[in-house]
């Protein structure tokens, strides 16, 4: 039926599905049997309060949630989404994001979030390797139109039969979803559901990878719920927690702390479209959230926004950070204007969420001194030819049931099914020590990894600066602390300034958080033996190169 069905044999093996199933860390439902209990058990609870800029803030209970994602669920059964097809979807962090989420889980197709900050050239790169039926996005938001976007590259995507539009004009020929769904009839929304397979393929993300080079993690229902159900029990979430993300509903943190998660347990999702800490602070006094999970660059905000409005957060009692380098002054801050102890986490897109430091048993400034012990089910592996030391740090490899079932490289398509090879154990690219508490520190980044919630496809990037006609060699390379920031270090005809290079990259619709912020001008890019950039010796001079 579907157009992807090269895919469908990718599943777990019957053998490490009873194992997961049997240690309860697998299971036989999806995350919208979790909408459908708590439609039936609490019908009347607040699922989500959705703040969309411009618009204000919608609540919706159980029961009004549910029926919405009825109505999503019978308009793409109407357009024959159904299994072995894809549907991709790029929206800002809106409830309808989540319910295409849930629809996708209801029809047996595979969903593709894209975050709303991929542009043009990258959008087509994907589309072009998952070849989804159906694209649903927006008329335009935050000041850049995506359906106009969309339409001028449609010719080159025949396999995107259906276009779908949330919010603003179907101008181009697309479907207007909410028009749509106001059009569904009593009786007609549990048409075309297919039977809840959680071990097939159900969500595709794209990511840069450890290498640099992009590619999508496959995952199905259960990969996701084996790292989300412990992570969430090692926190002690419930149904009377608010839990907010301020990270995009495209990304997996996004869709584990602002979807799956509250689902399973019942709990109420705060979701925010537009970061302003001003906002922000308000909306999580006035609806009482619970718990945040997310970076420290957004904790901060929070802080400081609370302290310039005066506003408490009574209900507050929950803080987890991560996927950067947390800075050492965060946890006292926190406690003093909050009183609320800072927990770490690590985590990535091939394996969800891992580890997770203890408000209880670590001491309370532990968070930027380590990720943590892995919660039940994970292991953590440092392999190292030597003895481990902050020297001479061991590479970091995961291995549990939230690990993707396999990744696809985004230029071939080659798939690299993770649980038949060494083991099950998945190289995350990052170099780490002992904690000396029986958790992990992680150091660095190995090869070319390049950013912290989000990375960079470095080898593209790269490529994209060697088509400026005044670049005759270029690398990309990581800098500050944990190389989270983007240098461009260049062999140019000319001087050049970053303002140059970046407008060249905008010239190109490159997704601007891949685009360096800084420039350094070479002679001659240093190479090893073998020919290769050799960015460690880069690394190791960007810091004193301004000096």
């Amino acid at each position: 039926m579907g157009n992807m069905t090269w895919w469908a044999d990718v599943r777990p093996s019957a053998e490490l599905a009873r194992h997961y199933r049997g240690r309860g860390l697998w299971r036989d439902a999806t995350p919208a049997a979790d909408l459908r209990r708590w439609a039936r058990e609490t019908p009347d609870a607040i699922a989500v309060t959705a703040h969309t800029a411009g618009s204000g803030v919608r609540r919706m209970t159980y029961r009004e949630y549910a029926g919405q994602v009825d109505r999503v669920t019978a308009v793409l059964a109407e357009l024959g989404i159904g299994p072995g097809q894809v549907v991709a979807v790029q929206l800002p962090s809106w409830w309808e994001l989540n319910a295409v989420v849930l629809a996708c889980a209801r029809l047996g197709a595979t969903v593709t979030p894209i975050m709303p900050s991929v542009r043009a050239r990258e959008v087509e790169r994907m589309l072009s390797r998952l070849q989804p039926v159906a694209y649903v996005t927006t008329e335009e938001w935050a000041g850049y139109g995506y359906s106009a976007v969309l339409a001028a590259i449609a010719d080159r995507l025949p396999a995107v039969k259906h276009r779908v539009i949330v919010g603003g004009r179907a101008a181009w020929g697309e479907i207007d979803l909410v028009q749509r769904m106001e059009q569904v009839r009593p009786g007609e929304t549990a048409a075309g559901d297919a039977d809840e397979d959680p071990d097939r393929v159900s969500v595709v993300f794209f990511t840069s990878g450890t290498t640099g080079n992009p590619k999508a993690a496959l995952h199905s229902f259960n990969t996701f719920y084996g790292g989300y159900k412990p992570f969430g029990e090692r926190r002690g979430v419930t149904s009377a927690d608010v839990l907010y993300i301020p990270h995009s509903l495209a990304h997996i943190a996004g869709q584990i702390e602002g979807n799956m998660l509250p689902l399973y347990t019942g709990a109420e999702a705060l979701l925010i479209d537009t970061w302003d800490p001003d906002t922000v602070v308000s909306l999580m006094a006035e609806y009482g959230a619970t718990t945040y999970v997310g970076a420290a660059f957004f904790l901060d905000g929070i802080m400081q926004a609370a302290g310039r409005r005066n506003l408490k957060l009574p209900r507050f009692r929950q803080i987890v950070t991560g996927s950067t380098v947390v800075p050492a002054s965060l946890p006292g801050a926190v406690s003093d204007a909050l009183g609320v102890t800072v927990q770490a986490a690590w985590g990535m897109t091939e394996v969800g969420l891992v580890t997770l430091t203890s408000a209880d048993e670590d001491p309370p400034d532990w968070a930027p001194r380590s990720i943590g012990r892995p919660v039940e089910g994970l292991g953590i592996q440092l392999r190292s030819d030597g003895e481990i030391s902050p020297e001479h740090p061991a590479e970091m490899f995961v291995r549990g049931p939230s690990v993707c079932l396999a990744t696809m490289a985004g230029h071939t398509g080659e798939l690299d099914v993770l649980a038949e090879r060494d083991g099950g154990w998945y190289d995350t690219g990052d170099l780490a020590i002992a904690d000396g508490r029986g958790g992990t520190r992680v150091v660095g980044r190995a090869a070319d990894r390049i950013g912290g919630m989000f990375m960079i496809p470095v080898a593209d990037v790269e490529d994209a600066l060697r088509g400026h006609p005044d670049i005759v060699d270029a690398a990309l390379v990581g800098y500050g602390q944990g190389n989270e920031l983007a240098c461009a270090v260049v062999v140019s005809r000319k001087p050049l300034t970053l303002e140059e290079v970046r407008a060249y990259l905008d010239s190109i619709a490159m997704t601007e958080m891949y685009q360096p912020v800084r420039l350094e001008l070479i002679d001659q890019l240093p190479r090893n033996a073998m020919g290769k950039v050799d960015k460690h010796h880069l690394r190791t001079w960007l810091p004193t190169s301004d000096k």
